[in-house]
């Protein structure tokens, strides 16, 4: 058994506890500010099912999402990311809502535009709307600058994309769920029953809605992951409408998704055991 200790022993360990504890603390908030936030994970997910046209097997769509420009993420960070994105050759590119943090209060709208019309997909380029995109007055704002930048916007509404040897896909994209006007009767009109459909929504937690219509796969951003995840905790960050999925793939009947935790940070600055992501789904025809 240890002796009693002195008191200056006392204060001498009470010290370097305290010392230690403050230098985790230090090191732990440089890290969620300095370098998770910029640590970037490509997530591949594989769609392999029978409703897949056989001429969509090898098919590449990639998904980014939650760029928040203004709060942390900048256009450096998104020039970065337009590079990353080219390199995986995609076939389409999707973009699913919160461009800006504050779209009437961000200054530099203009130069997002040369940017984003940088990335290359000869399927294309779709967006939708996230609760921030349509805040501050930026539904406008938001609308004009994807449409010069080369996105199509899916409000309500849906894209077939063919192949030229006949086989098609459609994809349905979403209004946010928080301050837009969600329709999916209109999403989902004139895509036949056999059909395999992609829905687009910037809020997860419709999927269990979604699972009650002909979809197969949902697209989904908006909760970054939980942004900060405390061990035994759970998520610091849940916004409504991504309280329930939060992060990764999941199976809700006979529909799939998939939640991306984002590329940049809101309300609070900092990543934790949730690293910003880009998607990649790979198709596969059985």
């Amino acid at each position: 058994m240890e002796k009693n200790i002195s008191r200056r022993t006392f204060i001498k360990r009470s010290l370097a506890s305290i010392l230690a504890l403050g230098g985790i603390g230090i090191g732990g908030r440089y890290y969620s500010h300095e370098i998770e936030p910029k640590w970037l994970d490509i997530h591949t997910v594989e769609i392999n099912s029978p409703r897949v046209p056989n001429g969509f097997s090898g098919f590449r769509i990639v998904q980014f999402s939650d760029t928040h420009l203004g709060f942390q993420f900048q256009l450096k960070d998104l020039e970065l990311t337009i590079e990353r994105i080219n390199k995986l050759i995609p076939d389409l590119i999707i973009f699913t809502g919160d461009l800006m943090d504050a779209p009437n209060q961000y200054p530099s709208q203009k130069e997002i535009k040369p940017v984003l019309k940088r990335l290359e997909a000869p399927m294309g380029k779709l967006c939708i709307y996230g609760n921030h995109d349509h805040g501050g007055y930026g539904s406008e704002i938001y609308s004009s600058i994807m449409e010069q930048s080369g996105f199509q916007l899916l409000r309500n509404s849906n894209k077939k994309i063919s192949l030229l040897n006949g086989d098609n896909l459609f994809i349905a994209g979403l209004d946010d769920a928080m301050l837009g006007r969600p329709d999916f009767g209109a999403a989902l009109k004139g895509i036949p029953d056999d059909a395999y459909t992609i829905l687009l929504s910037h809020a997860p937690d419709v999927a269990d809605i979604a699972a009650k219509y002909n979809i197969q796969l949902q697209i989904s951003g908006h909760s970054h992951g939980g942004q900060v995840q405390i061990p035994f905790v759970g998520a610091l960050v849940t916004p409504p409408f991504a309280r329930k999925y939060k992060e990764g793939t999941f199976d809700i009947g006979k529909l799939r998704l998939h939640v991306n935790r984002g590329l940049g940070t809101t309300r609070l600055p900092y990543r934790f055991l949730s690293r910003p992501e880009i998607t990649v789904f790979d198709f596969k025809a059985k």
